[in-house]
């Protein structure tokens, strides 16, 4: 039922998306001043890559490796990313990586999403991306399953993200690195068909907080830590 009224209500006021007040959280749940637009953000996001771990850093340099010598090779990289259902972790990691890519100009990167099951992107999920200002246009019909069009902050394009399998017909069938994003679908999927990489890549889920007091500020915490991370990987590709 929610996602049925957000999809309403984000219909109705696409056209005229206006800052939201509500307040970010960073990676650990600590109050981040609010940003006023995409772009303050984005460089907000400095303070948070630079308290990235070590070993989260390694996992991350495979990433950047992975990109950076499918560029070279085939001038092309794509990800996969990949949990359960498809309706919040992975789908955060595919926006956040296409959008690191495009705002640091690594043509040639294209991201995808998938589940071991498909259910439908998450409200919840969707809602903390436009508390970060990235601009999600919604469908204008009512589905279980909606598909949401994200627009590049740079308007250079944009991509539609619905939740499906990750071996459904939209996303690639070989060559592509596969990012699991939960412990779940990494244990579920030993072998991914057709991924030339594989990362595991792991997130707390937010739907730990979903019906409490903390559901704002524990999705908006989750996905600044998925922004932080994405945009210091692509970053590293440049380097």
């Amino acid at each position: 039922m929610r996602l049925l009224i957000l999809s309403l209500g984000l219909a109705i006021c696409a056209a005229c998306q206006s800052p939201n007040p509500h307040s970010t959280m960073n990676s650990v749940d600590t109050p981040a001043a609010a940003p006023a637009s995409f772009e303050t953000y984005w460089a907000s996001l400095q303070d948070d890559m630079m308290a990235i771990p070590n070993g989260r850093q390694e996992a991350l340099l495979e990433l950047s490796s992975f990109v950076r010598r499918q560029l070279a090779e085939h001038d092309t990289a794509e990800l996969i990313f990949i949990c359960t259902h498809n309706s919040r972790r992975s789908h955060l990691g595919q926006i956040w990586a296409q959008i690191a890519a495009d705002q640091l100009g690594i043509q040639g990167v294209k991201t995808y999403s998938g589940g071991t099951e498909a259910t439908a992107f998450n409200a919840r999920a969707v809602e903390s991306l436009m508390r970060a200002y990235v601009n999600v246009e919604p469908p204008n019909f009512i589905s279980e399953n909606p598909p949401y069009r994200i627009h590049l902050p740079s308007g250079k394009g944009s991509f539609e993200c619905w939740s499906k399998t990750y071996d459904d017909a939209a996303n690639p069938n070989g060559g592509f690195g596969a990012i699991m994003t939960c412990s779940e679908a990494d244990a579920a999927c030993p072998n991914v068909s057709g991924a030339q990489f594989r990362l595991s890549l792991p997130y707390v889920d937010p739907k730990v907080s979903d019906g409490t007091g903390a559901e704002d500020s524990t999705y908006d915490a989750r996905c600044r830590q998925i922004a932080a991370e994405m945009r210091w990987a692509f970053e590293q590709i440049k380097h």
